[in-house]
């Protein structure tokens, strides 16, 4: 008998971790930048991502669906 999941230890491990921490926090910090305000439905997509070099600047910001952003993904520009 397997013994059952702690889905709140689990969440709790992840979320926590300084990585996950600051990756939230560039996510707040653009949401600001870009006026959003808490509980809007919409995303800010980078145009160019932070993965590849991209930036928070106001200038790398767009506001749109969350289908459009998750679409959108981390391609090269």
């Amino acid at each position: 008998m397997t013994k059952p999941r702690d889905y709140k230890k689990e969440y709790k491990d992840f979320h926590g971790k300084p990585g996950q921490i600051a990756k939230r926090s560039q996510c707040n910090k653009a949401r600001k930048i870009c006026g959003l305000a808490v509980g809007d439905k919409r995303e800010v997509d980078h145009i160019k991502p932070v993965s590849r070099g991209g930036t928070n600047k106001r200038s790398n910001l767009r506001v749109v669906s969350r289908a459009t952003n998750r679409t959108k993904g981390a391609r090269p520009m």
